[in-house]
């Protein structure tokens, strides 16, 4: 009679810590990474939500937005940072007048998207969705999240295991 308990409970146990076992795997199959066209359309409608903006101007707001988006990833990625010790001068200074071009693109992109904007939101607004853009810029980037590639590239991953 115990021998027939114990298998009992031991079938019983397996049981439970399987169904455990799976309910963790499908968890994690079903969290995927947004795109990050995902990701800037979230933050977008997040941005736009926070103005309080009507229907009207959320619509101009989110496609011009995903349009400036666009044009910032069509730059390329950052420029990755190398250990400086082993740099030669050529390489660092290499190194500097690429993040500078990177940077004066980045520039004259939010000159020419302040000026969309401005057709359509106030100033005070601007300067908003600015700061949320660079308060969300600012999480990601705590968060460890690596935006994903182009086209037939992985996906981001975090920076970092937690």
């Amino acid at each position: 009679m115990k021998k027939i308990v114990r298998i009992a409970l031991c079938a019983i146990m397996m049981a439970v810590c399987t169904t455990a076992v799976q309910a963790q795997d499908n968890n994690q199959s079903n969290k995927q990474r947004m795109s990050r066209e995902q990701l800037a359309e979230k933050q977008g409608k997040y941005i736009a939500h926070e103005l309080a903006f009507d229907e009207q101007t959320t619509q101009k707001f989110l496609a011009t937005w995903l349009d400036y988006q666009k044009e910032v990833w069509a730059l390329g990625p950052r420029l990755k940072k190398h250990d400086k010790d082993s740099q030669t001068d050529a390489e660092a200074e290499q190194a500097i007048k690429q993040r500078m071009e990177r940077s004066q693109k980045i520039l004259d992109l939010r000159e020419k998207y302040y000026k969309k904007y401005s057709a359509f939101l106030t100033q005070k607004q601007i300067e908003r969705v600015y700061e949320l853009e660079h308060k969300a810029m600012k999480r990601l980037s705590k968060k460890g999240y690596r935006a994903p590639r182009g086209k037939g590239q992985p996906h981001g991953k975090p920076l970092r295991n937690k």
